[in-house]
């Protein structure tokens, strides 16, 4: 079984808090939904890091699906990938 979630189009400082509910006790694999995110912020970035950290070790998987060009691009300038993420590195 899989949870999919999908996360709100501004992921910024005043997100986080939203997105760490969403994110934790998940015992089963995990995938997030990116189609709607415009704005994935760096402390949100951390947030999801730790989340995927978090369902591998209970050994689900962790996957991002649906990120734009203009996320992808916002991840790149951090030295990130959809992919680095969601291994949780």
């Amino acid at each position: 079984m899989t949870d999919r979630l999908m996360l709100a189009p501004r992921l910024d400082l005043p997100a986080t808090a939203e997105l760490m509910s969403q994110l934790k006790d998940h015992d089963r694999d995990v995938v997030l939904d990116l189609s709607e995110v415009s704005y994935f912020g760096a402390l949100c970035i951390q947030v999801v890091i730790a989340a995927a950290t978090a369902v591998r070790v209970t050994g689900h998987d962790f996957s991002i699906v649906g990120a734009s060009d203009r996320v992808v691009e916002q991840l790149r300038v951090m030295g990130l990938t959809p992919e680095s993420i969601a291994e949780g590195r």
